[in-house]
């Protein structure tokens, strides 16, 4: 999956941009406060979106 799809899904449950790392974004729930990792990579495994999605606590992607 492409990582512009993910930050504007990201963006549609809305999370918000926290910083960026060294070779990650960080992005945050602020209803649940809840914080995960999105690399910085144009493509992101399957597995990698549903994990990201599990850990800011709103619904799976894929």
């Amino acid at each position: 999956m492409k990582r512009r799809e993910i930050l504007a899904y990201l963006c549609k449950n809305r999370c918000e941009f926290l910083r960026e790392g060294s070779s990650h974004s960080w992005w945050w729930n602020p209803m649940l406060n809840k914080r995960s990792s999105v690399p910085r990579h144009t493509e992101i495994k399957d597995d990698l979106v549903r994990k990201i999605c599990k850990d800011l606590g709103i619904p799976s992607l894929k």
